[in-house]
């Protein structure tokens, strides 16, 4: 089995649509395969132009979409049934959706309305499903597997947008970087848009942080629009082979963060779980103890990375009782891991996939994938899970 083609997201002055598509262009994306594929939106005259350009004397690609100008608010439902009907191959597919689905549940966050009922104004622009369509068409087209990013940089001010002013990073960005290392910069200019932070939060997941062991294969930079001061406008990605970690896969750092409650309703500690998931945590569960003087209790625990125990150690203390967590750092023998995406009767679901040594060890179809395409398909959830593991064990076995 030929070794993993991983990409590492370099966010040197921030990341948008067209600067991660330029990028990915730039390292050698076939921007012709980008273009066939954006043909089957639908959209009339949509073209992407690419050109040279520099930033701080440095080389870099800037893409620009072409379109006719539209005056159409696309929610959530009319944007998914135009990636469903646009023909991405179904890594593509599921990828575009993810990232809208992210953008979705972030602007519903932000305005306090349901993620169906969010129009998307700036975001459900043409220009910006071109940006992530294309995006992941480029992908496809360098056969990229996994995806980390690094630290992303957050700069103040202000910004004029469909809502009003809005202050820097934007509220709905904001929202879609929870769990996402940040660090502040002394600009006042927006460096990470939404549908940047969209993308780099549904391809990288939970891999923030610093390059992953690669063999480098090959570079690009996409180019912002704007000139910064102190950094040039850049977003830089490496491309290359995942180096093998050994028999037993990856042996990381990680950190237990737990609490003991006695005095805390169920309710509350199962909100308190989720709430140190979306912090963060790897993993968090909740174990039946007896306290002292036989009182009944549980024990919070969540394993993180080491970047994220603040984070996690912080949500313990604000969701739950406890007037102090505990810390204890461990190592963890991990698989190789990668998402694979299926088709069952034309609905993708994406795949957990574990290695040990390059030998396939386990396939996990995602829960929510499932019940999304077992309510589209009518059937049973646990009919669709099996049809995808199936699908997964052929293809990949």
């Amino acid at each position: 089995m030929s070794a993993a083609r991983l990409l590492y997201i370099d966010a040197i002055g921030g990341v948008a649509g067209d600067m991660l598509l330029g990028a990915l262009l730039d390292a050698g994306a076939s921007l012709e395969q980008v273009r066939a594929g954006l043909r089957g939106l639908g959209v009339d005259g949509l073209d992407l132009a690419a050109q040279l350009s520099e930033r701080h004397g440095l080389a870099a690609t800037s893409v620009r979409v072409v379109a006719p100008e539209e005056h159409v608010e696309r929610d959530w439902t009319a944007v998914s049934r135009l990636l469903d009907g646009a023909g991405l191959p179904a890594r593509a597919h599921a990828r575009a959706q993810e990232a809208f689905r992210r953008l979705a549940h972030a602007e519903g966050r932000v305005h306090r309305v349901a993620p169906d009922q969010v129009h998307f104004h700036e975001v459900g622009a043409v220009d910006a499903l071109a940006d992530v369509c294309g995006v992941v068409l480029a992908l496809e087209a360098l056969g990229i597997e996994k995806v980390s990013c690094s630290p992303l940089p957050a700069a103040r001010g202000l910004i004029s947008a469909a809502h009003g002013v809005l202050p820097l990073p934007a509220p709905a960005t904001l929202e879609l970087l929870r769990g996402v290392p940040l660090y502040g910069v002394e600009l006042e200019t927006e460096l990470v848009t939404p549908t940047g932070a969209a993308l780099v939060t549904a391809l990288a997941e939970d891999r923030f942080g610093p390059l992953p062991p690669l063999v480098l294969e090959s570079i690009g930079y996409g180019a912002g629009t704007h000139l910064l001061p102190d950094r040039p406008n850049v977003v830089r990605v490496l491309i290359g082979a995942q180096v093998a970690d050994g028999p037993l896969g990856a042996r990381r750092p990680a950190v237990l963060v737990e609490c003991t409650l006695d005095d805390l309703s169920g309710e509350l500690v199962a909100a308190a779980v989720a709430a140190c998931v979306a912090a963060g945590a790897l993993d968090a569960w909740v174990t039946p103890v007896q306290m002292k003087k036989g009182r009944p209790g549980v024990v919070l625990t969540a394993v993180v990375r080491p970047e994220r125990e603040t984070a996690v150690a912080e949500t313990m203390l604000r969701h739950t009782s406890t007037l102090g967590v505990r810390l204890l750092p461990i190592q963890r023998w991990e698989l190789d891991r990668e998402r694979h995406v299926v088709l069952v009767d034309e609905q993708p679901v994406g795949v957990k996939v574990g290695r040990l040594g390059g030998e396939l060890i386990n396939l996990a179809p995602e829960h929510e994938d499932v019940a999304r395409a077992a309510e589209a398909l009518g059937r049973p959830a646990k009919a669709v899970w099996a049809q995808a593991w199936a699908a997964a064990q052929r293809e990949l076995g």
